[in-house]
């Protein structure tokens, strides 16, 4: 997603026709739903990457490029769809990504040949950059000023909904009916979504610039760059050890493919505490947040090969682990809104390809690491990299760095 400057701000809705506020909430809440399509979609291979692997004869590294493919692309569509569409209707693109996005699952779902698989995620990755590039900054449009701020959580809600649902919620569904069956769920799911668009969405005629001189402007920002160091060493950590968690329980904690399920499930559940957490206390405490969750996802990556050998020690580790994840999210975004408040767009732009950028080489770093020695490797390594996340956000405080509005 390209950075923006704004040439024309309409703020809570000015220029658009008087509706019904239930309306504007159901339009914000569209935009939410598509984007948790999206980020279920972009990791919905994650509990299903053995099944999906061992049905087209891959290894599970060589799978792992599912998850691979989505992030770079989207990292490198985001600013191109965002300009190249700059002039065209907002409801318009919304809806046509969301069309993309119900091809690529139904294509994964009857794809012969795992190339197809790979075709479909392509597709995904373009949807990523491009959805998120627009509905990231729509509340303003949407619903009266007053309002603005929580019709932004609830759009933003969708990623820790998504990242810590989406797992379990596919490998349930693939274990009772199959992998490509979770991905016709997926695909529906989207069209209805691409249906409430079209009910209630409003027409939203482009009313930006977009440009990248922001966004380059960015960087110039020791915050900024903080952000990014901190945002790629987290995720880097995360993903890398996350994408293979079914390979280990099930080679290392010899779990069950129900039992993995209901493993999955519980980590989601505490992921959704740990949003919560992180996020009522990171714009108090960033340094503290973002290092204490990474702190905890080194802890948890270091001591699975260990305890992970016994289920109990397993669960107990995956739900510290998801109220660690949990927080990350929230915490990243939060460090590039602070870094930049007069540009929040660009924040958002930068959050969202940095972000999307380094699941793709958590997921390949991983994948390599996994085909040459074992899942219980992998872990330790990603406990390393989170380490040093810790150590990068001890930096920012022995500097004693501010942000813009901090004093």
């Amino acid at each position: 997603m390209a950075s923006t400057n704004t040439t024309t701000c309409h703020s809570g809705g000015v220029g658009l026709p008087n509706r019904s506020p239930l309306i504007g909430w159901l339009a914000v809440s569209s935009v939410m739903l598509g984007i948790f399509s999206i980020v279920t979609t972009e990791i919905l291979p994650i509990g299903l990457l053995t099944t999906i692997g061992s049905s087209f004869a891959v290894s599970d590294g060589m799978a792992g490029l599912m998850m691979t493919m989505p992030g770079l692309l989207a990292a490198v569509s985001a600013p191109v769809v965002t300009v190249a569409t700059a002039h065209i209707d907002r409801r318009l693109m919304l809806c046509v990504f969301m069309l993309m996005l119900a091809m690529a699952n139904f294509l994964a779902a009857a794809a012969p040949d795992y190339w197809l698989v790979l075709v479909s995620r392509v597709i995904v990755g373009i949807v990523i950059g491009g959805f998120w590039s627009i509905g990231a900054g729509l509340a303003e449009r949407l619903v009266p000023a007053a309002s603005v701020g929580r019709a932004t959580s609830v759009i933003f809600s969708a990623v820790p909904l998504g990242s810590v649902l989406g797992v379990p919620a596919g490998t349930f569904i693939g274990d009772l009916a199959g992998w490509r069956t979770a991905f016709v769920v997926m695909g529906a799911l989207t069209v209805g979504v691409l249906a409430m668009l079209l009910l209630v969405m409003p027409p939203l005629p482009p009313n930006r610039t977009t440009r990248l001189s922001v966004l380059r402007g960015m960087f110039k920002s020791v915050n900024t760059r903080f952000a990014l160091l901190l945002t790629f060493l987290a995720v880097l950590a995360h993903f890398g050890t996350y994408t293979y968690v079914t390979p280990f329980l099930e080679q290392v904690t010899d779990a069950s493919s129900q039992l993995i399920t209901v493993f999955l499930l519980v980590y989601g559940a505490a992921g959704i505490v740990g949003n919560f957490l992180g996020g009522a206390v990171v714009t108090r405490y960033p340094r503290a947040t973002f290092g204490l969750a990474a702190g905890m996802i080194a802890t948890v990556t270091l001591l699975l090969p260990v305890l992970g050998r016994w289920q109990i020690g397993a669960v107990a580790l995956l739900i510290v682990w998801g109220v660690a994840y949990g927080a990350v999210p929230v915490s990243s975004q939060t460090w590039f809104a602070m870094a930049a408040p007069d540009a929040p767009e660009a924040a958002s732009v930068l959050f969202t390809a940095s972000f999307q950028v380094t699941i793709s080489l958590g997921a390949v770093a991983g994948g390599v690491i996994v085909d040459r020695t074992s899942p219980s490797t992998v872990m330790t390594l990603g406990s390393l990299v989170a380490m040093l996340m810790v150590v990068a956000a001890w930096a920012h405080c022995a500097r004693r760095l501010t942000w813009p509005d901090n004093t």
